[in-house]
């Protein structure tokens, strides 16, 4: 009887401090919010410039949902042509992650973030990914550290790197793969270009070509990978916690590959970029394994999805394929023509460079499919740019993908159209992938992505192998996403007819 007293005269009293709690949560938010745009509005007085237009949105919650409901979808743009269209800007301002976000879809102010990174602007990422990724690695170190780590990087995977060191060893991991496929057999695309990815990388950074440990490093990175943008709380259970034991794992491994590279002579170090790093550079081992973790992961990300998409985006248009095919089979019959055994039989850089029509393929792919959708940066002080002002601190968002698709860019952006780049000197103009504004699948300035050409490289020897080797039919319908990571939703489940031994 007594409990029954207690528990009900607690229950009320309970009640009216949940309410109370959430009035003063509430009210303290609002007055942050007072507070922020009183500032905003000093601001504008003093510069005589204005904040892009926009709206703060709820407190802390901001417009979360909404971004990620658009980013999640097949058209991550989506939000961003909301805005866009409201606010008659291709710049403008809301909340996102807690905090003021100038999102934009102009190609110039695109240019001008990226031409500006480590002078008023510097990358920002979730602490997962800060976490995971490693302080030592080129995506998340600044200043001058990053500079010095991307000039490696960039060294390590030049034109001629990619001719003596890796168009052959590609070429062999590409046809092992596909030795294994079989006549008939269903397979889902999503994991075998992941699995391939992570092959091929390892295999060139590490110079490991074991199975066995390149099976373990593709569940590793798959764990790894799901965990980058996830809530950073680590209880067993948790994509954090599950992520930073992948990273430990990877490491570990990491680690035993230096040491095996150091008990060799300098003689037998090989072609792995971890062997010529550990030859040419001097980084701490807590560097060297960041710096690899970083290479792994941003070129398993970009070669996997975007073999993925363009098998996907060549089914469903077969005039496109058979262009493709078309283009490979001269090649491969070229080869042919050769003295060489089938066994020893391998695509020169020279055919390499006689693929224009699969180029366009590749270009197209990352134009509709491209895995860098946006970019993550925060401004180190007052930017002024024409006739907006972006305040110091505030998260800047270059959304690439926003005028990858923009109907006043380019015709019927939705469609998948490889033949766009061909013999229009307006689109070869927007092609150049390092200097456009209007085409940046790889990013720009001092973060262009320094493995790009061998990217592009892998990406191409993928599809005249497999165009080559099968052909194939869809078994389940299929639509992308952007979030967490670029994907198709239910892998592309497609069956194999074998054409040829590869």
């Amino acid at each position: 009887m007594m409990l029954d007293f207690f528990c009900h005269d607690i229950r009320p009293n309970f009640i009216i401090i949940i309410i109370s709690t959430l009035l003063v949560i509430v009210l303290l938010s609002s007055s942050l919010v007072v507070i922020k745009l009183k500032k905003d509005e000093n601001l504008r007085k003093r510069n005589g410039k204005i904040l892009p237009p926009g709206r703060r949105g709820w407190p802390l919650i901001g417009d979360g949902f909404k971004w990620y409901n658009a980013v999640a979808s097949s058209h991550p743009c989506s939000f961003v042509e909301e805005q866009v269209e409201r606010y008659g800007k291709k710049i403008f301002t809301c909340n996102l992650f807690g905090k003021r976000a100038i999102v934009s879809a102009d190609p110039n102010f695109n240019r001008f973030v990226m031409q500006n990174e480590g002078k008023l602007f510097q990358s920002s990422y979730p602490k997962s990914f800060r976490d995971l990724v490693g302080k030592n690695g080129v995506i998340t170190a600044q200043g001058e550290q990053q500079r010095k780590l991307h000039s490696i990087a960039s060294n390590m995977m030049r034109l001629d790197k990619l001719k003596f060191h890796f168009l052959e060893d590609i070429q062999i991991v590409i046809r092992n793969t596909f030795n294994n496929l079989h006549h008939n057999q269903l397979i889902c695309l999503q994991d075998i270009c992941r699995k391939l990815a992570i092959n091929l990388m390892v295999n060139q950074l590490l110079g490991v070509s074991n199975e066995t440990e390149v099976n373990e490093m593709a569940e590793l990175f798959s764990d790894f990978a799901d965990g980058c943008l996830s809530v950073p709380i680590n209880l067993p259970g948790s994509a954090y916690h599950t992520a930073m034991k992948a990273r430990e794992s990877i490491i570990s491994k990491i680690n035993r590959t230096i040491e095996i590279h150091r008990q060799k002579s300098s003689s037998k170090v090989g072609n792995g970029v971890l062997g010529r790093l550990l030859e040419e550079e001097h980084l701490p081992d807590d560097a060297v394994a960041d710096f690899i973790i970083n290479l792994l992961f941003a070129g398993n990300e970009t070669t996997a999805k975007t073999m993925l998409f363009a098998i996907y985006f060549l089914t469903h248009s077969p005039k496109a394929l058979k262009e493709l095919l078309d283009e490979q089979n001269s090649l491969k019959n070229n080869v042919n023509n050769g003295s060489c055994s089938s066994e020893e039989m391998m695509l020169s850089w020279q055919d390499y460079k006689s693929m224009p029509f699969t180029q366009c393929v590749i270009d197209e792919t990352l134009r509709l499919g491209g895995i860098a959708i946006w970019l993550m940066r925060e401004s180190k002080q007052d930017v002024e740019y024409e006739d907006y002002i972006i305040p110091k601190g505030s998260f800047v968002v270059p959304f690439l993908s926003a005028v990858h698709l923009n109907q006043s860019v380019y015709e019927e952006p939705l469609t998948f159209n490889p033949w766009r780049w061909m013999n229009n000197p307006q689109t070869q103009e927007k092609r150049n992938w390092r200097m456009s504004p209007y085409f940046a699948p790889f990013g720009g300035g001092a973060r262009f992505c320094p493995g790009a050409e061998l990217a592009r490289l892998q990406i191409a020897l993928f599809l005249h192998y497999f165009v080559t080797a099968f052909r194939w039919n869809q078994v389940k319908e299929d639509q992308m996403s952007f979030f967490p990571s670029a994907r198709l939703i239910n892998g592309f489940q497609i069956q194999l007819k074998r054409n040829l031994v590869v």
